[in-house]
């Protein structure tokens, strides 16, 4: 199948914060990406949609250094990440947030404590008055400041979610890497994380690749939509686009 390219987005000045090319993975016998071409700009959020094992979550990881792709390059903030010494992928990683489908919250730890934990461990910051600000402000931009002395056990799996969100959100990182944020989740509490997804680009300008099936979610969080088949990309547009493309594949996700 051949790429559907609906728009030609211009890249922002400062050039994107993400570059990928040719990008081609394969695991043994089983070729999962082929020829990923993709851009993330700079505070865009970018939709990927794609039937299980299509290589989207693969892709990500690409992007963080957890896979090391066999062909092709991955740039982020100009940085090709395959060559960047273990200190500097650590470093790169800060800059990075990944939110895996399960929150991954520590069920030992009350909220405060979970959020606290990546401030102490990874920026090392000792200064509890810090600290506690930095705690209670995303705490309220999650929309969830009661939940603060609760364990992961007392709440909902929406406010799990939301949690597991803003412990990413609380290094305030300039990428944020969502891989299937409302998978499990009724839709009434999908369209919360949808829009919290939306307001953590409007307040905190981060620039975002969303991996989801839920179309719901795509058309909240979507500045920009790429659909994936069988290891490549096989269009591009905004989500009004696509949803009226004349190709059977690209349009059957819309229904």
């Amino acid at each position: 199948m051949s790429q559907e390219k609906i728009t030609d987005e211009k890249v922002s000045e400062s050039g994107p914060v993400i570059e990928i090319r040719s990008l081609a993975k394969s695991f043994g016998s089983n070729e999962v990406l082929k020829n990923i071409n993709l851009d993330l700009n700079k505070e865009e959020n970018l939709v990927v949609l794609g039937k299980s094992g299509t290589g989207k979550s693969v892709t990500i990881k690409c992007i963080v250094g957890l896979l090391t792709q066999d062909k092709g390059t991955v740039k982020v903030f100009g940085e090709e990440v395959a060559v960047l010494s273990e200190d500097d992928l650590k470093a790169l990683r800060v800059r990075i947030g990944f939110l895996f489908q399960s929150g991954a919250l520590y069920d030992s730890m009350t909220v405060r404590e979970n959020l606290e934990f990546p401030l102490r461990r990874v920026l090392m910051l000792k200064d509890k008055a810090e600290i506690d600000t930095r705690v209670t402000e995303i705490l309220e931009g999650a929309g969830l400041p009661e939940a603060i002395d609760k364990t992961p056990s007392e709440l909902s799996g929406g406010m799990r979610k939301r949690i597991g969100l803003a412990r990413t959100m609380i290094l305030k990182p300039e990428i944020m890497l969502y891989d299937e944020p409302t998978t499990g989740l009724d839709p009434i509490t999908s369209k919360e994380i949808s829009e919290l997804i939306q307001s953590m680009k409007k307040n905190y300008h981060v620039s975002s690749i969303i991996i989801t099936h839920d179309i719901a979610c795509a058309k909240i969080v979507a500045d920009r939509v790429l659909v994936m088949a069988k290891g490549e990309i096989v269009a591009e547009g905004s989500y009004d686009e696509l949803e009226h493309s004349k190709d059977e594949f690209v349009n059957s996700f819309f229904k």
